[in-house]
């Protein structure tokens, strides 16, 4: 599909037979011309100029070789909040929101808890909003992220302690009631790897290039050292893998172990609590 708008093109014109799917279309145009959907109706007779139509062009272009909006536009909505987005990051998606809302349930009052991974920040930053008096840490090997975690904790007036580790090797003695991570998951080799959003995502922050379970077992091997008694530990992971997740949890003698289905009815994440 020809991208190419031309100038003198009405906001109408380009609704009306949407070059794309109808709300990237949206999004594109707002972003690229500064208005929100209202702006859109009360302005739909405004004519485009060059730089205008040169600058949707673009974006379309981007659009239609697949790159994901998200990182078109540098932000993603997650649990209420907006957060800066580039390929330094995963794009925060609605299925993470129940880690969250799992991890709130069993966050007692001023107690601290890990996101391990942490990638964009959504998940600490997410806790840290809606707790200010717990005691956030988040971790992650790419400066690269951590950087964007730190801009997005700032830009939410989020207090969370971010620590440049892979996994625990930073972290020393501490200790927390509650660990979460949503962690590389997707198996080698699994093609969804080379379809949709996924082609432009950090490759590490999909897959461990393994079994898909690498990360998770480091993560249930290392968190007794720093989750408190009783702590619980949280974690996302594939469509398919909460048997295995369990069977991990269960073998490193962890008690209470199950997991909880996201809005799909899908079980998106399992975690158990230290003894």
């Amino acid at each position: 599909m020809d991208a190419v708008i031309a100038a003198g093109r009405t906001l109408a014109s380009l609704q009306v037979r949407p070059l794309l799917d109808p709300v990237d279309n949206r999004i594109l145009l707002c972003h690229a011309l500064g208005l929100n959907r209202v702006g859109l109706i009360t302005q739909s007779e405004r004519l485009l100029s060059g730089d205008e139509a040169a600058r949707l062009s673009a974006l379309f272009a981007r659009r239609l070789a697949g790159e994901p909006i998200a990182y078109i536009v540098g932000e993603r909505e997650f649990f209420g909040l907006p957060f800066e987005v580039n390929p330094a990051v995963l794009i925060p998606r609605p299925d993470t929101e129940l880690l969250v809302e799992l991890a709130l349930d069993r966050l007692a009052s001023g107690a601290g808890a890990l996101d391990m991974g942490t990638g964009s920040g959504a998940v600490a930053v997410a806790l840290a909003h809606s707790r200010p008096d717990a005691a956030v840490t988040a971790l992650d090997v790419s400066e690269a992220a951590l950087a964007v975690a730190r801009r997005n904790a700032a830009a939410n007036g989020a207090r969370v302690d971010f620590l440049l580790s892979d996994w625990y090797a930073a972290l020393g003695a501490a200790r927390f009631a509650l660990i979460v991570s949503n962690p590389p998951y997707i198996a080698s080799g699994d093609r969804h790897l080379s379809e949709g959003d996924l082609r432009f995502e950090p490759a590490g922050a999909l897959t461990d290039h393994a079994d898909g379970l690498a990360a998770l077992r480091r993560i249930v091997a290392g968190a007794p050292a720093h989750l408190e008694a009783g702590g619980w530990l949280l974690m996302e992971h594939g469509y398919d893998q909460a048997g295995a997740v369990r069977a991990l949890l269960d073998g490193a003698g962890y008690t209470e172990t199950q997991s909880w289905r996201d809005l799909a009815g899908i079980e998106r994440v399992s975690g158990a609590r230290r003894p």
